[in-house]
């Protein structure tokens, strides 16, 4: 929420706004007036209710213009003391330190609400791991084992392919591959 000042400000801007639209409208829907000695045909503009945008033009600076008087009157009078003044400020601050302690306070509470938040999802990543992988640490076990060794040699021709197959592919014909 703005202070007076600028809620003032704002409607008297608003205000203002109002009669430049208003002084629109009666340009845009008025009728030319003719002059004397000076004949020109032109082509009559439809007339439109007017009237509508009177009365919603007068309603809306009124309505300003109270907003206004309502502003200015709420405004501090310069009647009001010094002491009063410095009254009002002093609890302001108060009131602001206060809500500052509790801000804190919560602050704190959230961030140790966090800890315990990420401690609790890391033990629920680390259970999930555990569980998904069981295998996977009985084959660790395994094969830090020393006594069982494998032989690469075996595993490695399981898993090879002939190159004679590449070959007899790069070695066709072109009209083989059309085919």
């Amino acid at each position: 929420m703005a202070d007076r000042l600028t809620q003032l400000q704002d409607t008297i801007n608003q205000q203002a706004e109002h009669f430049c639209n208003s002084v629109g409208i009666l340009q845009q829907y008025s009728t030319p007036s003719k002059f004397p000695g000076f004949d020109r045909i032109g082509t009559p503009q439809p007339h439109q209710s007017q009237e509508d945008y009177a009365s919603l033009f007068a309603t809306l600076i009124a309505r300003c213009a109270k907003d206004i008087d309502t502003l200015i009157e709420s405004l501090p009078s310069e009647e009001a003391s010094q002491e009063l003044q410095v009254a009002s400020l002093s609890r302001l601050e108060q009131e602001n330190q206060e809500a500052g302690k509790q801000l804190e306070e919560v602050v704190r509470q959230g961030e140790a609400l966090l800890q315990r938040i990420q401690a609790a999802l890391q033990d629920i990543a680390q259970s999930q791991l555990d569980m998904q992988n069981p295998a996977s640490t009985a084959v660790l076990n395994i094969n830090l084992n020393p006594a069982m060794t494998f032989k690469q040699e075996n595993l490695s021709s399981t898993n090879s392919v002939p190159s004679n197959n590449v070959h007899q592919l790069s070695s066709s014909s072109p009209s083989s591959m059309n085919q």
